[in-house]
């Protein structure tokens, strides 16, 4: 059995009955960094054999994992903090399991990016994880363009010493929108402090941040303007039919295409 397992992200007592028991049951962990992972398990009096799986050796781990669940050993694996796989390693393993056709289940938890996104008070409805940010200002700058027009909220991952700067490309890219920089989730001095792109965020930068940023507001087609038998015009003149004209200038306007067809039955 292999069990990809969430760990507690800053508090030690958020983790789940579930994943101490399949902690304490495992034959072998997989972890981002044994010196991290011994000190949760040393919190637990949890005794295990420790194997590294970090970005840099994620094939071989995938090896190892299907390995010893092939002599029906029970695997975890698990990140220094949070959701393995999710901007930490463990994707690879996943793409390799699935591959092999070897089963595998994830035990749920703590996650900062959530957290972040509750503690922020934008809107949750809808959102979109971008995680860290890459470090080419080329990559960087092509990603957030992508996403300029997002209406989601984004959710980005950010070390103390890229915040200014990450909060800076967003902005170039973005314009001034509401955000909130969410750091120490779980922690004594866990904060949620919101700020604007173009303020930036002050004080002294101190922690792993989560920075959540308003989505793009909705932007008016400026061809709700013309008159209803101009816009369906439009649409026939780009080569459509009159029925799809129709469905078209009803979709710009959010409205059905009978309240548009009195006004079209010339064309």
């Amino acid at each position: 059995m292999i069990q990809f397992v969430a760990t507690p992200i800053g508090n030690l007592k958020d983790i789940t009955l579930r994943a101490l028991e399949a902690l304490k049951e495992a034959d072998v962990i997989f972890c981002e960094d044994t010196r991290h992972t011994v000190k949760l398990l040393s919190a637990y009096d949890i005794k295990k054999p420790l194997q590294s799986c970090h970005k840099f050796n994620e094939r071989e781990a995938a090896e190892k994992i299907l390995s010893l669940s092939g002599e029906g050993k029970k695997v975890c694996i698990v990140s220094d903090a949070g959701m393995p796989a999710i901007s930490d390693p463990g994707w690879e393993v996943c793409k390799f399991l699935r591959e092999a056709g070897e089963p595998y289940t994830v035990l749920p938890g703590a996650n900062a990016a959530l957290s972040a996104l509750v503690l922020s008070a934008l809107p949750s409805d809808k959102f979109a994880f971008l995680g860290f940010l890459p470090e080419k200002k080329r990559e960087r700058d092509a990603l957030l363009n992508e996403y300029k027009t997002c209406r989601a909220t984004l959710v980005f991952h950010s070390a103390p010493q890229d915040v200014d700067r990450d909060i800076r490309d967003i902005c170039a890219i973005f314009g001034d929108r509401k955000a909130c920089a969410v750091r120490e989730i779980t922690k004594i001095h866990e904060s949620a402090e919101p700020f604007t792109l173009q303020g930036g965020l002050a004080g002294e930068k101190r922690g792993e941040y989560v920075l959540v940023v308003e989505g793009a507001q909705k932007t008016e087609n400026a061809l709700n303007a013309l008159p209803v038998r101009d816009h369906v015009l439009y649409y026939m003149e780009q080569g459509y039919d009159k029925k799809e004209a129709l469905k078209l200038a009803a979709r710009d306007r959010g409205v059905s295409k009978s309240a548009l067809y009195a006004e079209t039955l010339d064309l």
